[in-house]
């Protein structure tokens, strides 16, 4: 429930850097080898009736292949849009490949959409996952990126 008084960023530590690719199995193994690591195995976002997805507020089928490489002090996530209308499939078709988003743990997410949408930065993307959900603020045009806000529910 928002308390109101969000009026900035709460955290001040990214947390994730999300990169938008064509095949996330090929970007996985090149991130691999330089990194030196094991290529990580990857994950396929749940339809709509399981994650509430909402792209400029209406209901998408948006789905995505998710691959993870934690690091020591932030997480790499590599997004391969897969099905439905997305700001990944959005970005992945006027930019190309490249970096996505930058993401932020919060612990009001609601209040902290209303405040980037009073900003000026509307909410472009909504979901959940198990254990929590997420929000793409179209941060883009004063920030040039999106920012990614995760919540643990």
């Amino acid at each position: 429930m928002p308390d109101g008084n969000v009026n900035k960023l709460s955290c001040r530590t990214v947390c994730q850097i999300g990169l938008v690719v064509r095949d996330v199995e090929k970007s996985a193994r090149a991130y691999a080898d330089l990194l030196g690591v094991d290529v990580p195995g990857w994950i396929i976002t749940g339809p709509q009736r399981e994650t509430n997805s909402r792209y400029h507020d209406k209901p998408t089928d948006a789905r995505a292949k998710l691959a993870f490489f934690q690091m020591d002090n932030i997480s790499i996530e590599l997004i391969e849009p897969v099905d439905g209308p997305s700001t990944w499939q959005e970005f992945l078709d006027t930019k190309g490949e490249g970096v996505h988003h930058i993401a932020f743990h919060v612990e009001d997410m609601d209040g902290h959409v209303a405040m980037l949408g009073d900003k000026g930065m509307p909410l472009a993307q909504r979901g959940d996952f198990t254990g929590g959900g997420y929000a793409y603020i179209d941060s883009g045009k004063k920030l040039g990126v999106i920012l990614e806000l995760l919540a643990n529910y």
